[in-house]
């Protein structure tokens, strides 16, 4: 048996994991599908304080009261932000690390400067408006998916995608802006990086494969752990094994 520690991406929650925590579970493995503070069932708790630090401290806290040891942590899309200050904080619980299609930040960087949808200084300013108690409180990121697949319908079943989509909440606008303190490039665990074949993800590709990380590819796209649950979990249990 296995302990898998599943982290979601921007928008979601531990809900999205559910058809890969039934698959996992059913394979006698045991999941844990924390939600960062701010999305999915903790939305009520969105606040200008919800950032980077916060969301590294929810995961090292349920390692912590979890007991949990020889862990495989896995990161989908934002999460991989969240993953470094993880393995700094508590790297003798965490076996090794699995990116899905994540972001791979260098420490410093800003999601959204990163990304190029803002300039740096833009965020730089953002990020010193929310310190102050004053500036907007969510990034609306759970409509710009909803309007991003209008025009770009998931890789699933209509229903899938609907349910996927309804579930969507706001992220905290702190999580997108404030500077990440712990890079990726410091993680010390073994790491694999699975790079969807149609996703905005694409520029952290290369970001993953300078780092030496084991690279692996699924021709699905960004939300593949929903659209194509089946293959996720088998991929994560040969990259476990």
């Amino acid at each position: 048996m296995t302990t898998f520690l599943l982290m979601h991406g921007g928008g979601m929650g531990g809900w999205t994991w559910k058809f890969v925590r039934e698959g996992l579970e059913a394979k006698g493995h045991r999941v844990l599908t924390p939600t960062f503070t701010g999305f999915g069932e903790r939305n009520h708790l969105i606040s200008r304080d919800a950032g980077n630090a916060m969301h590294v401290t929810d995961i090292v806290n349920v390692l912590h009261y979890e007991d949990l040891h020889d862990v495989v942590l896995v990161a989908h899309s934002y999460a991989g932000v969240v993953a470094p200050g993880i393995v700094a904080q508590a790297g003798e619980r965490i076996a090794r690390v699995i990116y899905l299609d994540a972001i791979v930040p260098h420490a410093g960087e800003r999601i959204v400067s990163m990304m190029g949808f803002a300039s740096e200084a833009d965020m730089i300013g953002l990020d010193a408006l929310l310190e102050a108690g004053e500036g907007p409180i969510g990034s609306g990121v759970h409509e710009q998916q909803r309007a991003m697949a209008k025009d770009h319908p998931h890789l699933m079943s209509a229903e899938r995608q609907a349910w996927l989509l309804a579930n969507l909440t706001d992220q905290p606008m702190r999580a997108t802006c404030c500077a990440i303190t712990v890079g990726a490039e410091s993680i010390s665990k073994p790491v694999d990086y699975v790079a969807a074949a149609q996703t905005i993800m694409t520029m952290m590709h290369p970001r993953a494969a300078a780092l030496g990380w084991t690279m692996h590819h699924h021709e699905g796209d960004h939300a593949f752990l929903v659209g194509d649950p089946e293959g996720t979990v088998d991929l994560i249990l040969k990259i476990a094994a």
